[in-house]
């Protein structure tokens, strides 16, 4: 049964530990950079094509017993009206299901941008929750952006003036995480290795390998997740492409995007006590990777 409405917001706004059963693992659909827009797309990018594949992901995920769903970011490419299209398709998912707030999510007028995370049913723009012996930690990406904000704003100011004083040659469609998500990451960090938990982090953009499509503060923040022993995953989207390393014994995975190329591309992982195993679907790749 979907968790919705007051159980979602519970399940987000406090640490909730889901039990299922202490022999039974951890199993999970994610979804990266479906990217929707009608625009039927040029090159490798099918814009219009993503409704389909959405759909057809999301009869394939209803069919199995997942604990949730994640979609990654950039649910859609454009336009406040392309979240109308495929929002009904993945809320129709009977897992619980999360979104995380990507780049292209924010490609909508500037009167509609602070209209995002609620109708994506996310009451806070970073959070985590507890399931069992595991802590899942979703970061926001565009917490320092120059899309997620009306031009002009407060936080577009702040953006502009975190980039320019930086003197930053990145893109500008990535993004930083802020001092205050730092600290409260930090602060969930500690509580999870206190309570020897392992921890799988989701955000759209990678920090790891080095990366065009990286966050503009990536570095600060391998740094901090490689201090903490209980940090098993890191898993993103924005790279199209996918990529993968690892550092720290902390397994960096960008998983490649459903919007790109004819086929589809989504991924289950089935999380064990020493294992993350990814069973890739159109052209994500299957991995087995150990935690250590």
């Amino acid at each position: 049964m979907r968790l919705r409405g007051t159980v979602c917001l519970l399940m987000f706004l406090t640490s909730v530990v889901i039990v299922e059963g202490q022999n039974e693992g951890i199993t999970i659909g994610v979804i990266a950079d479906c990217q929707y827009c009608s625009d039927p797309g040029s090159g490798v990018r099918k814009y219009a094509k993503s409704e389909k594949k959405l759909s057809e992901c999301v009869h394939h995920f209803n069919s199995l017993e997942l604990s949730y769903v994640i979609h990654l970011g950039d649910f859609i490419d454009r336009d406040f009206e392309s979240f109308g299209v495929v929002k009904p398709i993945f809320d129709s998912l009977e897992a619980p299901s999360y979104h995380v707030l990507g780049n292209h999510d924010f490609s909508v007028a500037d009167k509609y941008k602070g209209a995002v995370p609620a109708l994506l049913n996310i009451p806070s723009r970073y959070n985590f929750f507890d399931l069992r012996d595991w802590r899942f930690i979703i970061l926001d990406g565009n917490d320092l952006s120059f899309h997620a904000y009306p031009e002009g704003s407060e936080k577009f100011n702040l953006s502009k003036e975190y980039y320019d004083s930086r003197d930053l040659d990145a893109p500008k469609w990535n993004g930083a995480i802020g001092d205050e998500q730092i600290h409260w990451l930090r602060d969930r960090l500690e509580e999870a290795e206190k309570m020897g938990q392992h921890v799988m982090l989701y955000c759209h953009f990678p920090v790891f390998p080095n990366n065009i499509h990286n966050l503009w503060n990536a570095e600060n923040l391998v740094d901090l997740l490689s201090q903490y022993d209980c940090v098993k995953a890191y898993v993103n989207g924005h790279n199209h492409e996918g990529n993968y390393s690892a550092y720290h014994d902390i397994h960096f995975l960008t998983l490649k995007g459903m919007v790109d190329t004819e086929l589809t591309s989504y991924a289950i992982f089935k999380l064990s006590a020493d294992t993350i195993e990814v069973k890739g679907f159109g052209r994500e790749t299957d991995r087995l990777l150990k935690i250590r």
